[in-house]
C-alpha cells in the first residue's frame, strides 16, 4: 500500500503540472493555479502515509537531527510521506510561481522550462525563478520611473 500511495503522489500532482507548463495562459489554467484544491488530493496521500508514522516522523521535525531523518527514512511509509510532503510543496511553489509569471508578464516559453526545473529540483527552479522576478519587477519599476520622468507628452508617443 505504501508503494502505490508514493506513486499516486506524483500522479495527482502531474496533470496540474502538466497545465501550467503546457496550457499556459488558459482561463481554466489560470483558476487552476489560483485554487488550493489542486493540492487537498495530494495532502490526503502525506496524510495517509504520515499518521502511520507519526511519532517518528514528529521526532525528526521536532527535534531536527540528521540521525532522526536518517531513522525516518528506514521506517515503511517514512520516506513516502516525506516524498508526498514534497510533492505538495512543489506544486503550491508551482502554483504561486505561474501566478506570478502572469503577474509580471514572463513569457510562457521562460516559465516552461522554469516549471519542470521546479518540478525536478524545486530549491534551483525557485531560486532562478525569484532572481528573474527581482530583475523583472527592477526593470519594470524603471520603465515606469522613466515614463514618470519624461512627462505626458512621452506617454503620448
Amino acid at each position: 500500500m505504501t508503494r502505490v500511495l508514493f506513486d499516486l503522489a506524483f500522479w495527482l500532482a502531474a496533470p496540474f503540472w502538466a497545465l501550467l507548463i503546457l496550457a499556459p495562459g488558459r482561463r481554466w489554467t489560470d483558476r487552476i493555479a489560483a485554487s488550493p484544491l489542486p493540492l487537498i488530493p495530494v495532502l490526503a496521500v502525506y496524510l495517509a502515509l504520515a499518521v502511520p508514522v507519526l511519532p517518528r516522523l514528529w521526532s525528526a521535525v521536532s527535534s531536527p537531527e540528521l540521525g532522526a531523518f536518517q531513522d525516518l527514512m528506514t521506517v515503511d511509509g517514512g520516506a513516502a510521506a516525506i516524498w508526498a510532503q514534497v510533492i505538495a510543496w512543489d506544486l503550491f511553489l508551482g502554483q504561486w510561481m505561474y501566478r506570478e509569471a502572469r503577474r509580471l508578464g514572463i513569457h510562457p516559453l521562460v516559465m516552461g522550462p522554469l516549471l519542470v526545473l521546479t518540478v525536478l529540483l524545486s530549491p534551483i527552479g525557485v531560486l532562478l525563478f525569484l532572481a528573474l522576478r527581482a530583475l523583472r519587477s527592477r526593470t519594470a519599476q524603471g520603465n515606469a520611473t522613466g515614463r514618470a520622468a519624461a512627462g505626458p507628452s512621452a506617454v503620448r508617443a
